[in-house]
C-alpha cells in the first residue's frame, strides 16, 4: 500500500512542536519560562500553514481509516485557531497561578494533535483512540492546579466520569462491529444500506455510541459532570473544554452519523431529538440559578450542546451548514466571554457573578467586551449568535422537527434571563473598589479580536459559510 505521507504533515509538525516545548523546557532557566507559550503558539501557526499545504485535497489512507478532505482541513484550522487563542489568554494566568508551563503547553498541544486526528478519523477505534489521547489530555489539565482542592477534585471526577463514558462507548462500538461486521464508517453505511432488517444488536451499540458521546458533549441526562469541572479547573481550562471539547466532538459526530449512521436515520432521529430538547430546557433553566460565573457558563454551555444536537438530528446539507455555522459563532463568543473572565481573575482573583459589579467603571473595554459576548451567547441581533441560531433554527424546522425549534427559542429566551443578571452586575452595580484594571496590550489585542469575531460573523456572515459549505459538501447526506 503507497501512502503518500505528505499528507500527514500538520500531525508530524504538531507532534514535533509538542515534544519541543517539552524539551526547551528542561533547558530554560525559571526566570525565562515566560517563552514557553509563545514557542507553543509559534508551532500552532506552523501546523496551520501546513494544514494549507493538504487544502483541496480527498484521500482516504489506509483503507478509509485517515481521511484528508475540506471537512479535515477546516476543522483542522479552526481547532489549531483556538489552540492559538488558548495560549495567548492563558500565558498571564498559568505565570501567576500555576507551576510546571512546560507540561502545561506540552500537553496542551497533544490535546490540538489528538482533535486534528479525531476529525480525520473515518473508522471507529481510529476516532475512539483520538478521542483518549485528547481526554486523558484534559484530565491532566482540569487537575493541573493542585494547590487548589478544587482543581484536584475536578480533575478526579473528570477521570471517573470519563472513563466510564468511555467504557459504554468502546461497548457500544464492539457491538457495531460484531453485528455488521465492519469498523470503517463507509463500511457501516454500506452495511446498513443492504440490510433490510437493521440488527438488534446494531441499535444496542448505537444507543450505547449515542450515550457514550452524551457524556462527552454534556447533553441531558450526562451532563452532571460538567459545573463541578467548570469550576474546580483552571480557567483557561474551563474555556477550553466550553469550547474546544464541543467543536471536536459534535465534528467527529457529524461525520460518524452523516458517514456511517445515514441509513439508519429513522432509528436514530427521534433519540437524538429527545436528547437535544432535554439539554436545551435544563440547561437553561439550572443556569438561572448559578451566582459563580463559571458554572453559569457551564450550564449555558450544555444548553447550547441541545442547540448543537438539533443539527446532528435534523441531518441535511443546510442543517450541517448550520451545525458548523453556530460552532464557530459560539466558540468566538464563548472564548471571548472567558477571556474577560480569565483576565478579570487575574487581576482580581474572584469568580462569583456579584464580583462583577460596576466592573463598566473600572474597566470599560472589558465590560464591552464581555456584555457583547454574553448577547450573542443569547442569539440577540447584531452578533454572531443571532445569525448562526437562525441558521441552524430554519434548517432545522425545513426537517420538520419545528416543535424542537419552538423549545430552542424559548431555551433562547430564558437564557436572555441569566445573561442580563450578568450585565446588569457590570452595568448597574455598585463596585467594592473604585481603582480601575489595567490590562497588558496583549490582552487587549485578544479581547479586540474575539469581541471584533463576534460582531463580524454576526453582520458579515458570507465568506465563513461559503468555506463552512464548502467542508460539508464532501459528507453523504441521507435522502
Amino acid at each position: 500500500m503507497n501512502v503518500d505521507f505528505a499528507l500527514f504533515i500538520p500531525e508530524f509538525v504538531m507532534a514535533g512542536m509538542a515534544l519541543v516545548v517539552l524539551t526547551v523546557d528542561l533547558f530554560l532557566p525559571q526566570d525565562r519560562k515566560h517563552w514557553l507559550p509563545y514557542i507553543a503558539l509559534v508551532g500552532i501557526l506552523g501546523t496551520m500553514g501546513s494544514v494549507f499545504t493538504i487544502a483541496g485535497k480527498s484521500e482516504e489512507l489506509y483503507g478509509g481509516l485517515f481521511l484528508v478532505d475540506n471537512f479535515a482541513v477546516f476543522f483542522k484550522v479552526f481547532l489549531l485557531a483556538v489552540g492559538a487563542f488558548m495560549v495567548l489568554a492563558s500565558a498571564e494566568y498559568v505565570k501567576k497561578n500555576l507551576t510546571r508551563p512546560g507540561e502545561f503547553y506540552g500537553i496542551l498541544l497533544f490535546s490540538i494533535l489528538a482533535m486534528m486526528t479525531m476529525t480525520a478519523a473515518g473508522e471507529l477505534l481510529t476516532a475512539y483512540i483520538s478521542l483518549e489521547l485528547f481526554s486523558f489530555s484534559l484530565y491532566i489539565l482540569a487537575s493541573y492546579a493542585i494547590h487548589r482542592p478544587k482543581s484536584v477534585e475536578a480533575g478526579l471526577k473528570y477521570i471517573l466520569v470519563g472513563a466510564f463514558s468511555s467504557a459504554i462507548l468502546l461497548y457500544g462500538l464492539s457491538l457495531i462491529y460484531g453485528s455488521l461486521g465492519t469498523t470503517t464508517f463507509s463500511g457501516i453505511a454500506d452495511a446498513l444500506a443492504g440490510n433490510d432488517d437493521i440488527p438488534v444488536a446494531f441499535l444496542a451499540g448505537l444507543v450505547l455510541v449515542v450515550v457514550g458521546f452524551g457524556f462527552k458533549i454534556t447533553a441531558v441526562p450526562f451532563h452532571m459532570w460538567a459545573p463541578d469541572v467548570y469550576e474546580g479547573a483552571p480557567t483557561p481550562v474551563t474555556a477550553y473544554l466550553a469550547v474546544a471539547s464541543k467543536a471536536v466532538s459534535f465534528a467527529l459526530l457529524l461525520r460518524l452519523f452523516a458517514m456511517a449512521f445515514g441509513p439508519a436515520m429513522d432509528e436514530w432521529r427521534p433519540i437524538i431529538a429527545g436528547l437535544a430538547a432535554a439539554t436545551i430546557v435544563l440547561g437553561n433553566l439550572v443556569a438561572m440559578a448559578q451566582h459563580n460565573i463559571k458554572r453559569m457558563l457551564a450550564y449555558s454551555s450544555i444548553g447550547q450542546a441541545g442547540y448543537l444536537l438539533m443539527g446532528i438530528a435534523a441531518l441535511s446539507p443546510l442543517a450541517s451548514n448550520g451545525l458548523l455555522f453556530h460552532i464557530v459563532g459560539y466558540s468566538a463568543a464563548n472564548f471571548a466571554a472567558f477571556a474577560c473572565i480569565i483576565a478579570y481573575e487575574n487581576l482580581t482573583g474572584k469568580e462569583e457573578i456579584s464580583d462583577y459589579a460596576g466592573l463598566s467603571r473600572r474597566q470599560p473595554f472589558m465590560a464591552l467586551v464581555l456584555s457583547g459576548a454574553l448577547f450573542s451567547l443569547a442569539g440577540l441581533p447584531v452578533f454572531a449568535g443571532f445569525a448562526t441560531k437562525f441558521y441552524l433554527f430554519a434548517a432545522v424546522g425545513n426537517e420538520g422537527l419545528l416543535w424542537l425549534v419552538i423549545v430552542a427559542v424559548a431555551g433562547s429566551l430564558v437564557s436572555l434571563y441569566y445573561y442580563l443578571m450578568v450585565i446588569k452586575q457590570i452595568y448597574l452595580g455598585e463596585p467594592e473598589e473604585d481603582e480601575p484594571l489595567r490590562l497588558s496590550v496583549s490582552t487587549v489585542g485578544l479581547l479586540g479580536a474575539l469581541g471584533a469575531a463576534v460582531v463580524i460573523f454576526g453582520v458579515y456572515p458570507g465568506p465563513l459559510i461559503n468555506l463552512i459549505e464548502k467542508a460539508t459538501a464532501v459528507l453523504p447526506m441521507p435522502v
